[in-house]
């Protein structure tokens, strides 16, 4: 049994317990890049000086302690830091005591702790209970008071009964377990969220954001196989697909053997398994009150009989699971979502699932490292299923507009591109006016990884949903006699995904024994290239038939390039994924638009002076096409943070008039 851990300082002299938060305070010290003098080189006296890197940061600087701390300003300082000085008296210490910084620069995730000069740094200690928080858990738990936080506990192991009877103890609540996953959904004052993250066994604290869900001339653009072609056989046949969406209902494209779990208001169903298989689905009732999802798995596996083939999907031989984690209003949480994801690391071999497919999204509220969203889908990558997530629709708002889980390397991230409708000719289509594009905020990652149709796509609705009552405009009938189904035309990243999830489906159908990288590598290089910024458009445009012509392996992750400023020239730096995935033939040149300008054999130093080659240099258009680089850093140039709720990617907004209005591109035609 875990044995409790104590969060004080044993019965030992005085001598060696100021010693112990004589080290912690180094380390808090350092986590938040500060300099520390001390009277003694074993930093015993009972003074300390703390001088700040710059001005901007020292008076965000401030110290929490048992007794009343001594606060002043002192001339002087280390050369190259600013006369800016804050002294406290180390007596006064407790092992619980921490610094609190606004993070600078608008960094992301966990401060580091190793500064470059920075000595103190070396001093191994336990990590400040602040700088386990994300920025918006950091910000509630400043505020403090009754209100009640949500949030995404990470474990550094496992939780355990003792994990949970911690936060009972200190007033809280636990939401969601995951069998797999080492996290907990858990509600909790938020003035007791510092003891919570002081725990030796937290790793990190997240907001449980909300989520939400965000045609004939799509199979044209997407260069679906053509009848009779060596590639026309493929239809997914066998490839599980799951959606995560607001469900998929019953409608006459869709076969009635698509099983739906619901993981709603805490939900998490589990199918009865005997010697392997499934022997009692124990399934929810199909419904879709919002409509998003059935759209999806229409872009996805439609039959098109109720329209004559006219409203079609791309893999209509695959297995669609429903796992619906959105509910009626298109709303729902991350907990909720990252409960089917873990739900599929447990029963998703059961039903072949090979491909799962996300038009949702949140904000990025941290980076990528942390982000609890993130590391969910990257453990199903890992597990052997091709992730497909959607990139967002704020494309509007400019650059960095990419949303979670698109800003993880690993999976593919999709956005949308405008079909003009003037058939084999692609040279008047472009990149949708709402398709969200990079370089993700904080990690700087190059996204999307590539665009697919997603302008007006018409695919399977539900009679009587919200979406469909909402935008009667958009609502086609079923042409075939006798028919009683419906069509909607909707506009979206989410629209763009599952053409992709569909693709992977095909390209396994062909070849089962293909690795998650190697279908996002084939995809990438097999795309069309477009007269586009890699930042907007990734590697092009989704190319199905190419993609199944395509060979070669990536033996390890395809991970999407990060991207960087060289001060020494004023030039941006992509990183040459020749060598980030191991073979020149997935070199820059072969993967992006050959528009661009890419040269070999940069070399890039980073802000601790470790040198390291294996970057391409891009031509000017890269460095000016919507965003501005900043002291070494990005700034965002004309983005409009929403509600930090995720939704499904669907280019829908409010209108006073109808309720909803579907601000999309015209095409010319």
């Amino acid at each position: 049994m875990k044995q409790t851990r104590q969060c004080t300082p044993g019965a030992t002299g005085k001598a060696s317990r100021r010693m112990k938060t004589t080290g912690k305070f180094l380390a808090l010290a350092a986590a938040i890049g500060v300099v520390v003098f001390a009277d003694n080189p074993d930093y015993s006296a009972a003074k300390f000086v703390i001088a700040t890197p710059d001005a901007e940061v020292a008076p965000q600087v401030t110290g929490y302690f048992a007794a009343a701390e001594a606060v002043r300003e002192a001339p002087g300082g280390r050369s190259g830091h600013v006369p800016t000085t804050i002294e406290f008296d180390a007596s006064t210490l407790r092992a619980d005591s921490a610094l609190v910084v606004a993070q600078a620069g608008g960094r992301m995730g966990p401060p580091r702790l190793s500064e470059p000069g920075n000595d103190a740094a070396k001093t191994p200690a336990k990590i400040a209970p602040r700088d386990k928080m994300s920025g918006p858990v950091a910000a509630l738990a400043a505020a403090g008071g009754a209100s009640i936080a949500e949030i995404v506990v990470r474990y550094d192991q496992h939780p355990e009964l003792f994990d949970d009877e911690l936060v009972v103890a200190l007033g809280g609540e636990v939401t969601r377990g995951y069998a797999h996953l080492d996290m907990r959904a858990i509600r909790i004052p938020a003035a007791y969220l510092e003891k919570l993250a002081g725990d030796d066994n937290i790793n990190w604290l997240s907001i449980d954001d909300e989520m939400s869900a965000t045609s004939l001339a799509s199979r044209r653009a997407a260069n679906v196989p053509a009848a009779g072609s060596v590639n026309s056989g493929y239809s997914g046949s066998n490839i599980g697909i799951a959606v995560l969406d607001t469900g998929i209902a019953n409608h006459g494209d869709l076969s009635d053997n698509v099983l739906q779990y619901s993981f709603l208001n805490g939900a998490y169903p589990q199918p009865e398994i005997v010697k392997g298989k499934i022997v009692s689905a124990n399934d929810s009732p199909r419904e879709d009150l919002f409509g998003h999802g059935t759209h999806v798995a229409g872009v996805l596996s439609g039959s098109g009989g109720e329209s004559s083939d006219n409203y079609k999907g791309t893999s209509t031989g695959a297995k669609v699971l429903s796992l619906q984690v959105l509910d009626g209003h298109g709303g729902g949480s991350m907990s909720d979502v990252m409960a089917a994801l873990d739900w599929l690391l447990t029963y998703g071999s059961y039903f072949d699932i090979r491909v799962v497919n996300l038009s949702l999204g949140k904000v990025i509220s941290e980076s990528n490292e942390t982000d609890p969203l993130v590391i969910a889908v990257e453990n199903l990558w890992d597990a052997g299923m091709v992730v497909v997530v959607a990139a967002g629709n704020d494309g509007h708002y400019g650059s960095m507009t990419v949303t979670s889980p698109g800003n993880s390397r690993k999976v593919i991230t999709v956005g949308s591109l405008t079909d003009n409708g003037t058939g084999t000719d692609f040279s008047d289509d472009y990149v949708s006016s709402f398709s969200s594009t990079g370089p993700t905020i904080g990690d700087y990652v190059l996204k999307p990884d590539l665009v697919a149709p997603g302008n007006r796509v018409v695919a399977a609705i539900p009679t009587g949903s919200v979406l469909a009552v909402s935008l009667p405009e958009r609502v086609k009938t079923c042409v075939a006699t006798g028919c009683s189904s419906e069509y909607l035309e909707m506009s979206g990243t989410s629209m763009a995904t599952p053409m992709v999830s569909a693709a992977a489906a095909l390209m396994l159908d062909k070849d089962p024994s293909l690795t998650p990288a190697t279908v996002k590598a084939r995809l990438m290089r097999s795309a069309m290239k477009i007269n586009a910024d890699p930042s907007e458009s990734g590697a092009g445009l989704l190319d199905i038939d190419a993609a199944l012509n395509d060979s070669g392996t990536v033996p390890g992750e395809a991970l999407s390039p990060s991207m960087v400023f060289d001060d020494a020239s004023g030039g941006v730096l992509v990183e040459d994924t020749a060598v980030l995935w191991g073979d020149t033939v997935w070199g820059a040149g072969y993967l992006f638009s050959s528009g661009f300008t890419w040269a070999s054999g940069a070399t890039f130093t980073d802000e601790n002076g470790v040198t390291a080659n294996g970057y391409m240099w891009t031509d000017g258009e890269v460095s000016a096409k919507g965003y501005m680089w900043t002291d070494g850093g990005i700034s965002a140039k004309g983005y409009m943070w929403t509600d930090g709720g995720a939704h499904a990617q669907s280019f829908l907004t409010g209108d006073s008039d109808s309720g909803f209005t579907l601000n999309d591109d015209a095409p010319a035609q």
